[in-house]
């Protein structure tokens, strides 16, 4: 089963999915990272009765838009925090859950920062904390998390987008001067981060490539 949540619906996408393997049952909810934790635990709640167990939490949704300074932080961090929050009522074992995976998308901001963009920059910095958090709480919540953190990738995401304060009008533009990868490259080393699913490990996909930084 793979279960899409996410704010646009896209038909042709779903479709495209669900032609690579019949085998998978592919379903989407609308969902917006925003809405309160009692929201998100609702939607959990209708995706764990139809499926019973869920094994893994891939999350990530992001903006980047250092003029949207709050809703950055919204996005990027809050909304993955609280998301976090909610599935572990289902997870933990303290509470006789089965635990789970988490896999948190960050980016190698996170740890090497495009200074012109502090406010996207900080929250992934937050997101890897964060996960390295949840990591090292995994021996009380039965829950493993890692965090996978691409590098420049051509997408609709680094096309256009504003720094902060205005210091940098050409940021996109001098961002994609220097040396990136394909979505297709970063997608397949995002799998081989999932199949080795190392609870802690800090993913950096950057150039085509996999590591551990």
């Amino acid at each position: 089963n793979l279960v899409i949540l996410d704010r646009i619906d896209n038909p042709a996408a779903i479709a495209e999915l669900k032609a690579i393997n019949p085998k998978v049952t592919v379903t989407f909810y609308p969902y917006d990272v925003t809405v309160p934790i009692s929201e998100t635990t609702k939607l959990l709640k209708t995706i764990f009765a139809q499926l019973k167990t869920v094994d893994i939490l891939i999350n990530g949704a992001g903006i980047l838009d250092d003029y949207q300074i709050e809703r950055t932080i919204a996005v990027n961090y809050t909304g993955l925090v609280n998301t976090t929050t909610a599935i572990l009522d289902f997870w933990d074992k303290r509470k006789g859950g089965p635990g789970g995976i988490i896999c948190n998308i960050g980016s190698v901001t996170g740890f090497n920062a495009i200074y012109q963009v502090p406010v996207y920059s900080g929250s992934k910095a937050a997101v890897v904390n964060f996960t390295s958090s949840l990591a090292k709480l995994a021996p009380i919540t039965g829950v493993t998390a890692y965090t996978v953190n691409p590098g420049i990738t051509k997408t609709t995401l680094v096309h256009k987008f504003n720094s902060w304060l205005d210091v940098e009008p050409n940021v996109a533009e001098k961002l994609l001067e220097h040396p990136t990868q394909t979505s297709q490259q970063c997608a397949e080393n995002f799998v081989k981060a999932i199949e080795l699913n190392k609870n802690g490990a800090i993913w950096k996909l950057d150039l085509g490539t996999l590591a551990i930084t």
